[in-house]
């Protein structure tokens, strides 16, 4: 059975990030690996009876799935990446703590080197998230990029499994002709892989204006429909990405109070092209 890993280190975000992993696994009837990262020479004894008399007030919320645990220790990005790659988990959930971002806690302060180095899909959550109202609806961008698809095979999986609605969001970042017909044919292809997989979607464009920067219009957009999850990509169009992990993806991870589900080109492959 494939795991959904958790990162985990006592803080208030990661507490959240294992309330959240428990709701998502019982749908995927996943189990669940809950990581904590410990420092050299660090008393293992404390940590594991905390971890386990925590997990034993949350077992009862399990339905028919395991919620075991793992010391590690090491870089915590490396360590996390690398549990997520021995369990062939199908996610990997990161909490952050509140609109402070990632500089406030041992996972924050790692989250964007989890991210870069994950090779499956990460989840980041804000402790500040609404955690009583079901994943429901789901924002995915569609820019030209030439990874911009990997993405919606793992929106898609939480569609399934939470009942919600994809919104496609074409993004228009130029006026040239041969761009936006990308978009639109990307656009078709996904739509065409969503009605074959039955999941419900919805297809919206928008002009992305020279004086408008794309993640505070993809987040407008996704505020005004009350969203409960951004998938995007680690990089998005080149003109928006610097450094390894994209500018896009870094702010958005930064600015969203929405959960962001990133995805690293090739982490997920889904081929569309003979979705007709």
């Amino acid at each position: 059975m494939n795991r959904v890993v958790v990162g985990f280190d006592f803080s208030s975000g990661s507490a959240y990030a294992v309330d959240l992993a428990i709701d998502i696994a019982n749908r995927l009837k996943s189990d669940i690996r809950l990581v904590y990262v410990k420092e050299k020479n660090e008393n293992e004894e404390p940590i594991r009876e905390e971890i386990e008399r925590r997990n034993a007030a949350v077992e009862p919320l399990l339905q028919g799935i395991k919620l075991e645990y793992v010391l590690r220790e090491g870089n915590p990005a490396d360590e996390l990446t690398a549990q997520a790659a021995e369990d062939h988990a199908v996610l990997l959930i990161v909490g952050t703590h509140g609109m402070s971002g990632l500089k406030t806690n041992m996972l924050g302060r790692n989250s964007y080197h989890t991210i870069e180095k994950s090779p499956v899909p990460v989840l980041i959550v804000r402790e500040d998230f609404n955690f009583n109202k079901s994943l429901d609806t789901i924002v995915v961008p569609i820019d030209s990029s030439d990874d911009t698809r990997q993405k919606v095979g793992a929106a898609a999986m939480f569609a399934k499994a939470f009942g919600s609605t994809i919104h496609l969001l074409g993004l228009y970042t130029s006026t040239t002709a041969d761009i936006r017909n990308i978009v639109n044919n990307y656009i078709k292809m996904v739509e065409r892989y969503l009605e074959k997989n039955e999941v419900e979607f919805t297809t919206q464009f928008i002009e992305v204006e020279k004086n408008k920067n794309v993640t505070s219009v993809t987040l407008d957009y996704a505020n005004s429909i009350q969203a409960d999850m951004i998938a995007i990509m680690t990089e998005q169009e080149k003109s928006f990405s610097s450094l390894i992990l994209g500018n896009y993806a870094q702010q958005m991870i930064n600015q969203s109070s929405i959960p962001v589900l990133t995805v690293r080109p090739k982490a997920v492959v889904t081929d569309m092209r003979n979705e007709n």
